[in-house]
């Protein structure tokens, strides 16, 4: 009865009021199982994704114990931010089904707050939760995780090269505006090797447009940075020098020539990063240059992933509604029940999403179908069942 009362008093005061007594109470009960999800997914992927590979590593490969720690660490953000879907689940499968078994949802319903009410601060909290993994996402794991692969790589003398052997492509671009006023980029350098060995790129071609149209064509063996002079020294070469009109005007020959180029083409070589490894942004720098390799496969495939980055965060919305449903249904289920049903949904989603990353990647479906899917399909889950337990 005092229970009804004060849940009364709550939602009178707040009733008109976007942020109530209410959602803050129910917040409040959401943070620590919250908090306390995120403590054990963080652990359970860590311990599944990297740290059976350094043990591993520590065993077979006399990897140093400190060095192992170091990559541990820095594999702990990309562990949290897949814990952070996983923990909205469970904090609003375990909250709302303790609040339900206390009768405190039911006192709830009979001071008038309907189950679409009851379950926003869930939803309000699971967007807060997606604006995190977004920043995470963005910020820390890409650097951190290209940390743990460089700091590993350092480590552990690998027959495998970490650098891009083949096809390296670096283009140079400049703005401009047309007639109308709308921005356009237009190529003004474009870097070309066959291969690179670690040290030298082999067959080098420079196509150079600095002046406005193609001014100069560079045919090299090789090259190689030369880091006192912060410059590129090529070596048995030869420069094509084009007139205004397309023909060549010149023609030299060099056996050493120190032409000014960024070293970004050999950073892109050094070693070639992984998709996570990147933020959204680098993301699509690296799918502009997957571009003018022709590579279809290659490109669909970083289409995917590009889409997967964007989607992934949005997860935490479909899990809290989901979560929280559930959780409003009259039931009495304990802790350790609403962690079995937790991994039963996080795994049933997780298998809808490699299992559209696999059609997308194949190019069955497209990459935003492949990267939404999951989520498209686990919110129409969570509206269906959200109506169906307010109609009750």
């Amino acid at each position: 009865m005092m229970a009804s009362k004060k849940l009364k008093s709550f939602y009178t005061l707040g009733s008109v009021v976007p942020f109530t007594i209410m959602d803050r109470y129910l917040i409040g009960q959401l943070l620590p199982p919250f908090l306390f999800g995120v403590g054990a997914f963080a652990s359970l992927v860590l311990a599944i994704d990297s740290l059976f590979e350094v043990m591993r590593k520590l065993v077979e490969s006399g990897l140093p114990p400190a060095v192992g720690l170091k990559v541990l660490v820095l594999q702990l953000p990309r562990a949290v931010v897949f814990a952070f879907p996983m923990s909205t689940l469970l904090a609003t499968l375990m909250t709302y089904s303790r609040l339900s078994g206390e009768s405190e949802l039911v006192a709830m319903r009979s001071c008038g707050v309907s189950v679409y009410r009851m379950v926003l601060p869930a939803v309000m909290l699971s967007l807060m939760i997606t604006g995190m993994t977004f920043v995470f996402n963005e910020k820390i794991v890409p650097a951190a995780t290209y940390e743990a692969g460089l700091t590993l790589e350092n480590a552990i003398k690998s027959d495998k090269p970490s650098y891009r052997r083949e096809n390296i492509f670096y283009p140079e671009y400049r703005e401009t505006k047309d007639d109308k006023g709308k921005k356009q980029k237009i190529l003004t350098r474009l870097f070309y090797a066959d291969e690179f060995d670690g040290k030298q790129m082999k067959g080098l071609t420079i196509i150079d447009r600095s002046e406005g149209a193609l001014n100069q064509i560079v045919v090299s063996e090789s090259g190689e940075w030369n880091p006192i002079e912060n410059i590129w020294d090529f070596y048995n070469g030869t420069a094509y020098l084009i007139a205004p009109d397309n023909s060549y005007r010149n023609i030299v020959r060099f056996k050493r020539q120190k032409i000014e180029l960024p070293r970004t083409p050999l950073s892109l070589a050094e070693r070639e990063r992984d998709t996570e490894e990147m933020n959204i942004s680098e993301s699509f720098e690296q799918l502009e240059l997957e571009r003018l390799s022709g590579d279809d496969q290659k490109i669909r495939k970083l289409k995917v992933r590009i889409q997967q980055k964007i989607a992934f965060p949005f997860a935490c919305v479909v899990f809290g509604l989901v979560g929280s449903v559930v959780g409003t249904v009259p039931q009495r289920t304990g802790k350790g029940a609403s962690f079995g049903i937790s991994l039963i949904v996080i795994f049933s989603f997780y298998v809808l999403l490699v299992f559209t990353r696999a059609l997308g990647d194949a190019g069955i479906l497209s990459p935003h179908i492949a990267a939404w899917s999951p989520n498209a399909f686990g919110l129409g889950a969570g509206i269906f069942l959200l109506t169906r337990v307010a109609r009750k």
